[in-house]
């Protein structure tokens, strides 16, 4: 019985196997032909018009992006003065949100948070 199913297994494999070289076939063929379905002469001049549609490369080599493009740029820390923390008091005295001090001031929102907790303007959850 089991060997039966080894059997049976062994004839699925090989079926797979000639399906999947089928299936590679198809898609050569079909990449092969791909620049002719969009109008294209060569290849090449579909490969060319890939290139300049995708845009300029940015400073990278074989058209990969440079490093420095793809890194996300990062804030530059806040320095935090007595200034800033009485600016926040003010602010918070005439009734503005801790997102809109943050924006006013160009500070982060758990800066604001901290300097108010810091001055004793939070109330206190217990």
């Amino acid at each position: 019985m089991v060997t039966k199913q080894i059997k049976e297994l062994e004839a699925t494999k090989a079926k797979m196997a000639v399906l999947e070289k089928s299936i590679a076939k198809r898609i050569r063929k079909e990449l092969a032909s791909l620049h002719t379905s969009y109008g294209f002469e060569s290849l090449k001049e579909f490969i060319g018009a890939l290139k300049k549609s995708s845009g300029p490369a940015r400073g990278g080599r074989r058209g990969k992006p440079a490093k420095a493009a793809v890194k996300a740029k990062r804030r530059k820390r806040a320095v935090i003065t007595d200034a800033t923390r009485s600016a926040v008091k003010k602010l918070v005295a005439s009734g503005k949100t801790g997102s809109q001090i943050a924006k006013a001031l160009g500070i982060s929102l758990p800066s604001v948070q901290n300097i108010k907790k810091a001055l004793g303007l939070v109330k206190s959850r217990a």
